[in-house]
């Protein structure tokens, strides 16, 4: 299983900057930049919460859940 993180398209489809998104949620450019290239394995509520509301979208607009080719549970 892998949860993939979909940030990128939803600032495209919100025409939002990383510098934009990053001033608006209140953590720094590198910070949300590791987030967006998913380069994290975990994110705080309070930071998810953030980028929703500042892009005006729901947790599974931003993450996707993905089984993995091996079938394995």
């Amino acid at each position: 299983m892998a949860i993939i993180l979909r940030l990128d398209r939803v600032m495209a489809d919100r025409k939002m900057s990383l510098n934009e998104l990053a001033r608006r949620v209140g953590i720094s450019n590198v910070n949300l930049s590791n987030i967006k290239t998913g380069k994290i394995s975990a994110i705080r509520f309070s930071t998810l919460n953030g980028i929703c509301k500042a892009l005006d979208c729901q947790p599974g607009d931003i993450l996707e859940y993905t089984e993995d080719d091996e079938g394995t549970e």
